[in-house]
């Protein structure tokens, strides 16, 4: 396990505090989640745009059209 220093204005480390409070969560726990979430957006990123390099543009157009179609 890592140790990370990670300097901010007071201000905003009080709001956090707080805020880990209210979820009843430790204020190392609610940075652990938070660090979660951001890697969970960036493998979706990474994942969508190694796909999107492999996709075929007409296609794709062609399954956004249908998903128009039953929309309406």
């Amino acid at each position: 396990m890592s140790t990370i220093t990670l300097r901010m204005p007071d201000s905003k480390h009080e709001r956090l505090k707080q805020y880990a409070k209210e979820q009843g969560v430790s204020l190392n726990k609610l940075f652990d989640e938070l660090a979660t979430v951001a890697l969970a957006q960036f493998d979706a990123k990474t994942r969508f745009t190694l796909m999107a390099a492999k996709g075929d543009v007409k296609d794709g157009m062609e399954l956004l059209d249908k998903l128009d179609e039953n929309l309406k």
